[in-house]
């Protein structure tokens, strides 16, 4: 597969309901270091309420969602399905939220999620500071758009 097959669209009501699942699925697959029997699917509606939600779609199917709080350039979410990882969904999405945001660009990191860290910094984002969230130690990191 290539970048080429990943389609980015605007999010749709419609999609609620599949991507509820696939960020309960995401979590609870890629965050094993915290107690997910709390987790429920209406934790997406909480997660991503007012922000600006992309779509990841491979031959019709939603592999993956970005969201942003576009008034502060800052990537809440990024989750790719776990069935579609590694195959360019998480660039294809990050790179289609550059031109949405203006001036630089921020997101946390939870400190345990080793691979996302290193994929963030694959992609020219930088560790600022850090703190502690509910879900435990995070790196706070940015990214200077080129576009500004």
């Amino acid at each position: 597969m290539s970048k080429e097959d990943v389609v980015i669209r605007d999010y749709r009501e419609a999609d609620r309901p599949f991507l509820r699942t696939l960020y309960l699925s995401a979590r609870k697959t890629g965050w094993t270091w915290l107690d997910n029997r709390r987790w429920r699917l209406e934790d997406f509606d909480s997660a991503t309420f007012d922000e600006k939600i992309v779509v990841a779609e491979i031959q019709g199917r939603i592999a993956g969602f970005a969201s942003l709080w576009l008034p502060d350039s800052f990537l809440h979410n990024l989750f790719v399905d776990p069935a579609w990882q590694r195959r360019g969904v998480a660039s294809a999405l990050l790179a289609a939220c550059y031109p949405l945001c203006r001036g630089t660009m921020a997101l946390k990191c939870l400190q345990e999620n080793v691979g996302a860290q290193r994929f963030y910094l694959h992609h020219g984002w930088k560790i600022i500071s850090s703190g502690v969230s509910e879900h435990g130690k995070y790196y706070l990191m940015h990214r200077r758009l080129r576009h500004d």
